[in-house]
């Protein structure tokens, strides 16, 4: 297939996929768990370590400070990737939630964690504390996709740590990466309107360009900041902060930035009173329901997702002995039905041509749960939970 077709096709995708991203209830009510005075509290935690460079008891002390905080919020899978730069010891934080149906299949959220010449509340506490909130908030949220929370030092040098990372994690084993989401300065400027976020994409040229596949999750980065805060959005390119290892190492990237460009990074004057609060309130509520939509958030009741036309599809008998049946209704369109246990493991992959009922039988399976999921050609799906007794 020729680059035009390519274009082509993912611009048509990118077409059906904005008509089908619509608020989402589920998201919507995790979006308001949201805790401004979380925020205010982390980000002021975090000013008080001071100026966080590499080889100073201020940084090792936030890196505790960070594990720390995960570790309140019932995280378990806590990993310290040390690295050395110029002889000084760094470390970025991996933390690992596990996805139920591609358990080896990661969206990364990261931002750095380091500062320069100062206490850094908005280069990089803002996308720090933003993280934060995500995490505690998608702790006990299924989704399809595996997360790591990636918190990264030395950013402030050169991007030593995110580059450490791919070269020594992400290159050596394949990594399968669905999505970068880079949160980094995101504070806004005091006394200014903030109401506009920027939402980042990968516009390198060729040879190596994922610049369709970025664009496409960008747009639907700026559909959810819309859906799920009261920012407004601007299309900018991806520059200088973590992901431009990622970026170079050819995976999809998106990223948030303020409009108002802080005048007081990498200086003393970085500090709290110093940026907008509410503005990364604001951005942190559109930044979780992008994280909730990335990783394929799932109610563990009702299995929402935002589907479309499919979202009427129901399984009946569900519990079921055996036996299964869907009612498609009028859909005039190829559907593919894939079926796997709770380890991922793939039990049926089937193509139907339009139809109007499916019938699978799981006699041969174990009790148990099982992950439906249905997909059309465009890329919109229904994902349904199968009780087998």
């Amino acid at each position: 297939m020729n680059k035009f077709a390519i274009s082509l096709l993912l611009t048509i995708y990118s077409f059906y996929a904005s008509i089908g991203q619509t608020y989402i209830p589920y998201y919507g009510n995790i979006v308001n768990n949201c805790s401004y005075d979380t925020i205010l509290t982390n980000l002021q935690e975090f000013e008080n370590y001071g100026t966080k460079e590499l080889g100073t008891p201020a940084i090792n002390n936030t890196k505790d400070w960070i594990i720390d905080k995960y570790t309140s919020y019932g995280y378990t899978n806590i990993v310290e990737d040390p690295f050395y730069h110029y002889g000084q010891i760094a470390q970025n934080i991996i933390i690992n939630k596990t996805g139920f149906l591609y358990p080896n299949k990661y969206l990364i959220i990261d931002g750095h964690y380091d500062t320069r010449d100062g206490p850094g509340a908005n280069d990089n506490g803002s996308g720090t504390v933003s993280i934060l909130e995500i995490a505690r908030l998608l702790k006990d949220v299924d989704t399809e996709y595996s997360i790591k929370f990636i918190h990264f030092s030395a950013e402030e040098v050169g991007l030593i740590g995110s580059q450490h990372y791919v070269n020594h994690t992400v290159i050596s084993s394949n990594m399968d990466i669905k999505l970068v989401f880079n949160i980094d300065g995101v504070g806004g400027v005091v006394g200014m309107v903030n109401d506009i976020v920027v939402c980042e994409r990968d516009e390198r040229g060729p040879p190596i360009s994922n610049n369709e596949a970025s664009a496409i999750m960008t747009n639907e980065l700026a559909t959810c900041v819309s859906l799920y805060s009261t920012l407004t959005t601007e299309i900018s390119y991806a520059y200088a902060s973590d992901y431009i290892p990622f970026e170079h190492n050819n995976e999809i990237i998106t990223g948030l930035y303020e409009k108002n460009i802080s005048p007081y990074y990498h200086s003393a004057q970085d500090v709290i009173s110093k940026l907008d609060v509410n503005y990364l309130y604001e951005v942190t509520k559109a930044a979780i329901g992008a994280s909730l939509h990335f990783s394929v958030a799932r109610d563990s009741i009702s299995g929402v997702k935002e589907n479309n036309f499919l979202g009427g599809v129901v399984a009946y008998p569900n519990p079921t002995n055996g036996k299964v049946s869907l009612n498609i209704g009028e859909i005039n369109t190829a559907i593919n039905l894939t079926l796997r246990n709770t380890l991922g493991q793939l039990l049926l992959n089937k193509s139907f041509e339009a139809t109007s009922q499916i019938n699978i039988n799981i006699d041969n399976q174990p009790a148990g749960l099982y992950f439906l999921r249905l997909e059309t050609p465009l890329g919109i799906s229904k994902s349904i939970k199968i009780f087998k007794e």
